[in-house]
């Protein structure tokens, strides 16, 4: 596995390096400083698994670093870690296409759950953000899923939609067939007027929608 590390401060870049290497024994990171530098190396290594960003950096906005990458390594995944909890830089980063935003606050144990859930192909959301944002906006308080809409299966699909399971996972865990979870992705997508599962993401989160448990 190969990481791309990408923060202007080298202790952060040496502490990533060591909690990076709990995915991996075999990890090789690569590191820069800012933008320009990581593009390159993004180019340069066509085996890149995965782009830590820290989207302060000198000399070019984080957003628009952000959207460099997504044009010009589009099947990479970049992951946000930010000393920034204001929820509206989350919806902004996952706006611009980043796969999950983490605050540095966060532990390593926590880091390392996120970028797995990444790496599997989900989008990691930092929760507890977007609930302070609703306890300061009591407007956004939570909503059931049968109010915007969704039956109780289509509820089911979506709380597995937002683990980042992929559409097969799906059928498999609710016993279901690859084109009855397409109709209810559809509908999901619908209800919460949205167009495509990271978005799905975030307004799960700020609705502080409530989905069935398992049993």
């Amino acid at each position: 596995m190969k990481v791309l590390v990408v923060d202007d401060h080298p202790l952060i870049r040496q502490a990533l390096h060591v909690v990076l290497k709990q995915l991996d024994a075999d990890l090789q990171v690569l590191e820069a400083a800012n933008c320009p530098d990581a593009l390159a190396l993004a180019e340069a290594n066509g085996d890149l698994d995965l782009v830590l960003l820290d989207i302060h950096l000198p000399g070019v906005s984080g957003l628009d670093a952000l959207q460099s990458f997504r044009e010009r390594v589009p099947a990479v995944p970049v992951v946000v870690i930010s000393a920034s909890e204001d929820p509206d830089d989350v919806t902004r980063a996952l706006d611009s296409g980043a796969m999950g935003y983490i605050p540095k606050t966060q532990s390593s144990q926590v880091m390392i759950s996120a970028l797995r859930l990444v790496l599997a192909g989900g989008v990691y959301l930092p929760s507890e953000m977007m609930r302070r944002s609703r306890q300061h906006n009591p407007a956004q308080s939570s909503t059931g899923y049968r109010d915007i809409g969704l039956t109780e299966r289509q509820a089911q699909v979506l709380a597995l939609l937002i683990q980042g399971k992929p559409n097969k996972l799906i059928c498999r865990d609710l016993d279901l067939a690859e084109g009855t979870v397409k109709i209810h992705i559809t509908a999901i997508l619908k209800a919460l007027k949205v167009s495509n599962r990271t978005q799905a993401v975030i307004e799960v989160s700020r609705l502080g929608l409530k989905l069935p448990a398992r049993h």
